[in-house]
């Protein structure tokens, strides 16, 4: 089980290194395409350099360092970062809708996470047609992408020590290889001046809508945010100012370039490596291709925490998760990995150019970041900043960001329907389980449990009863040990009476922190009814079977419960009674008179339940000591028939 992290909150070389690796593929591949993005197939002219340039600058210093680094890193949920984590800590304002943009943006990320890796490692790879016009690039990206997927299983503890080191050479080359076309055209740098950026946006034709590649410069900001677990909130405030010299100084020397060049078109031109010396062309190229490896993994392994993050808070259906190294955070999700190396491959098949998958990864990225902002906002609410201070940032936030998102909007037909569509599959199971847990939970009934203690001990010393455990678990929803639910209750007493020596009443919070793991216990009734509550945190794993083990061993070494068998003929071999658990799993039964909206939803609900991971295995039983019952789910039901009796 995963343990509360140490979170480098000193700055360090190799916490420092670390970062760089973890922290900042994403947006530190993003000058393999922004330039070429922006400059289109247009005539390239000064104003249309200088002002995108303008616009990239204030970007990354707007969104990226005023909203990243100087506020969501503050909104940390007990060191750990993301939308999810930020949910988990709002929620308590008892807000119900903002579950929404929580969904929303979660499932936006997962798609900009399919589209994220083969950019990378297309644009990357497509530099090789600047030394060998025409060499097919698709069938290398495959490659590489299908190797990496493939990976994943055995984990990164060995390729990732790398990961930091392959980081500074890029960042290093992006610096120089930028500062050597500024010095050859300095008058570049008055771009940083707005005003180019204002009169883009108002006079240049279309200029409006260029935004939606400007946007592209700041994709993988939210990994500052996501990943705030893995370095700390000091390791990444301290590496950004040089991460972020390195970017613009490559963004600027390819915009010299630009301008060395005015009157042309781009053609099959590209800036990123047009700036390279020949003699270093292929090893720009190897280097490149190097960090976008390293940036598809960090967004992999992103991934893999998020989804963990959403099944743990009920956003996402439970699926196998492995620990391949005892690296911390380090999981591996096999159905998901194989999903988005498929989604990956596809989404590179489909598109070809990395070019055409600019605007689907642009919305993607957009539509997280306006999510990220409305709970960063509430956020703010809830710790009491200035009133005047988040209006300000409100207004500053969502105006830029609002236009990000319809200047992304306008490539819709080209691509951008692509992350909506994988988005829209994604928040249809979100809501189809937020709904069905909404109905299930509205039915569960719940009774007094001290009314039934005297004949919860009768049945127990009633030896016409076979004796069915020692030791019998059931897992309770029940939100205090004076109550238990009514299914329970029929379980132990009529469905199949079960006679036990101890009834054990187990009930799981999952927290809004992340690495919570404790418990409190309950005697009920002396030696006979004992109710124990884990509070666990949402990025814990729930092994109910190991917990209650240790939990059990602490009672027994304080000699607050007696766990020996209770048969008689085996007390001299063992000291442990037997424990059996019983998981009462719902189905919805043919009883039901539903309308349209209620039965789509419960009838999707069940079949990603026979998709996902049983109950049993969620919670880390070992089924061979677990009793799965099934109930009926009776939400309305249906009348009955009108019989006549003949003779």
């Amino acid at each position: 089980m995963a343990t509360s992290p140490t979170h480098h909150k000193r700055v360090t070389g190799t916490g420092l290194l670390v970062t760089l690796g973890v922290i900042y593929g994403d947006i530190g591949t993003s000058p393999l395409y922004v330039m070429r993005a922006i400059v289109g197939n247009r005539p390239i002219e000064e104003s249309l350099v200088l002002g995108g340039l303008s616009c990239v600058f204030w970007t990354l210093t707007l969104l990226t360092s005023f909203k990243y680094i100087s506020l969501l890193l503050k909104a940390d949920n007990k060191g750990e970062g993301g939308i999810f984590a930020l949910f988990a800590k709002v929620r308590k304002l008892r807000t119900s809708w903002l579950a929404f943009p929580a969904m929303l943006g979660g499932a936006a990320l997962l798609a900009d996470a399919i589209i994220g890796p083969p950019i990378s490692v297309a644009s990357a790879v497509q530099g090789l047609e600047a030394i060998q016009p025409g060499i097919p690039t698709i069938p290398i990206v495959i490659g590489i992408l299908a190797g990496l997927f493939f990976l994943q299983q055995f984990g990164t503890r060995f390729v990732g020590r790398f990961f930091g080191p392959i980081m500074l050479v890029w960042f290093s080359m992006l610096f120089i290889m930028g500062l050597k076309e500024i010095i050859s055209l300095p008058s570049v740098l008055k771009a940083i001046n707005p005003i180019y950026a204002a009169e883009l946006l108002a006079e240049y034709p279309g200029g409006f809508w260029i935004l939606g590649a400007v946007f592209l410069c700041t994709t993988g900001a939210d990994a500052l945010y996501s990943d705030l677990g893995h370095c700390g909130r000091n390791n990444i405030r301290s590496t950004w100012p040089f991460v972020k010299a390195a970017l613009i100084a490559n963004y600027f020397g390819q915009g010299a370039w630009l301008l060395n060049h005015g009157g042309e078109t781009l053609g099959g031109a590209h800036p990123f490596f047009a700036i390279m010396p020949d003699w270093f062309l292929f090893t720009g190229i190897i280097i490149a291709t190097a960090a976008a490896i390293v940036a598809s993994q960090a967004i992999i392994s992103g991934t893999f925490t998020l989804i963990n993050e959403g099944m743990r808070l009920g956003f996402l259906p439970k699926g196998r998760i492995e620990y391949p190294t005892d690296l911390r955070g380090q999981i591996y999700i096999p159905t998901i990995n194989w999903l988005m190396c498929g989604g990956c491959i596809g989404i590179l098949l489909y598109f070809k150019n990395p070019s055409s998958m600019e605007a689907a990864y642009g919305l993607s990225i957009i539509l997280t970041m306006l999510c990220t902002t409305v709970l960063l906002l509430h956020y703010l609410k809830m710790k009491r900043f200035p009133r005047l201070f988040n209006l300000s940032v409100t207004a500053v936030l969502l105006s830029i960001e609002t236009a990000f998102l319809i200047a992304n909007l306008n490539k819709f037909e080209t691509g951008g329907f692509i992350t909506l569509l994988i988005a829209a599959g994604i928040i249809s199971v979100m809501w189809v389980l937020r709904e069905a847990g909404k109905i299930k939970n509205a039915l569960v009934e719940f009774e007094d449990l001290a009314p039934h203690f005297e004949l919860i001990k009768d049945i127990s010393s009633d030896e016409s009863i076979p004796k069915f455990a020692t030791h019998l678990v059931f897992l309770t929803s029940a939100p205090n040990e004076r109550l238990i639910e009514k299914k329970i209750l029929y379980s132990i007493m009529q469905k199949h009476p079960k006679r036990a020596d101890v009834y054990w009443l187990v009930h799981v919070d999952v927290t809004g922190e992340p690495y919570t793991c404790e418990y409190n216990v309950r005697e009920l009734v002396n030696d006979k009814i004992v109710y124990v509550r884990f509070r666990i945190g949402f990025r814990n794993e729930p092994r109910i079977d190991l917990l209650l083990r240790q939990v059990v061993q602490e009672l027994t070494n304080s000699h607050e419960v007696d766990v020996s068998t209770r048969y008689g003929s085996l007390s001299h071999l063992t000291k442990s009674g037997d424990f059996t658990f019983v998981v009462i799993e719902k189905f919805l039964s043919y009883e039901n008179t539903l309308d349209v909206y209620h039965r789509i939803i419960l009838n999707l609900y069940f079949f990603i339940k026979r998709l996902s991971l049983s109950e049993v295995k969620a919670f880390g039983l070992d089924s061979s000591s677990v009793l799965v019952e099934k109930v009926p789910l009776i939400v309305t039901p249906s009348g009955g028939y009108t019989l006549k009796r003949i003779a």
